[in-house]
């Protein structure tokens, strides 16, 4: 049984017992485990629904992102021009926030205000699935698109938020926010090994644009990809990577029993 198999065995054990756990501290040698965020952990797209709160805060910027997406509606759907796409709603939803301390502070407002909402979004097998790789000791970090802040407040729901989270840095531009290292395709990869998470071992992922990523894994796992996915993460993964539904409804994989 391979690593990310035992800890899905483990982990589904472990869920039958309500009793608070309490992980080893990760040897410098223990196997690197690397989790994304959005559509793996949490079932969305975590900060579009941020961005998404902050444009309907404001009528004025509700208006300008409704004139403006004929430009960027398209650019999202596009993965070559995606993050370019989302850093025009992402500045239209925060100009006139000053430094990253008050961004900071709308993302803790956000999660304070919408609490209920982000638990039934947070997937219970993954969560399973992250408590029997630190419980095994194994080197677990979250690596995603969002900004960490976001991660971090929302993994502290389910006491997780001593996990290391490695994400999209953010800061001031052209008196808004904008993101000054996006934590994508291979820079996700280049930003996990300037932290030192240089051998990894297992990876789970949902998105083509973590393909970096999981060919660096020496057991990638696919989980919740889109239905039209499936068939070239079969193509260009080892033969044999699991492709899973860890609860997303609106994506595919094997479930798990």
């Amino acid at each position: 049984m391979n690593q990310a198999m035992r800890c899905v065995s483990y982990s589904l054990r472990m869920s039958e017992s309500t009793a608070p756990a309490v992980y080893p501290l990760p040897r410098n040698d223990a196997p690197v485990v690397v989790f994304d965020f959005d559509h793996t952990l949490y079932d969305g797209d975590s900060f579009s629904h941020v961005v998404g709160w902050l444009l309907k805060r404001n009528p004025l910027r509700t208006a300008a992102a409704l004139l403006a997406t004929p430009v960027l509606g398209p650019m999202v759907a596009l993965l070559p021009s995606r993050r370019r796409g989302i850093s025009g709603y992402v500045w239209i939803g925060t100009f006139g926030l000053r430094g990253r301390r008050s961004f900071d502070a709308m993302i803790d407002l956000y999660v304070a205000t919408h609490q209920d909402q982000i638990r039934q979004r947070l997937l219970p097998i993954a969560l399973d699935v992250l408590r029997g790789h630190r419980a095994a000791g194994d080197r677990v970090v979250i690596a995603t698109g969002a900004p960490p802040e976001l991660a971090r407040a929302i993994l502290a729901f389910v006491t997780h938020q001593d996990v290391p989270v490695i994400g999209t840095t953010v800061g001031p531009r052209f008196g808004a926010m904008g993101a000054r290292r996006h934590c994508h395709n291979e820079e996700k990869v280049r930003m996990l090994r300037e932290r030192g998470y240089r051998e990894i071992a297992v990876a789970y992922s949902d998105s083509s644009a973590d393909l970096p990523l999981l060919k660096a894994a020496r057991a990638p796992v696919v989980v919740n990809p889109k239905a039209e996915r499936v068939e070239m993460f079969r193509r260009v993964l080892p033969p044999g990577t699991p492709i899973l539904n860890w609860g997303c409804k609106d994506r595919v994989g094997d479930p798990v029993a």
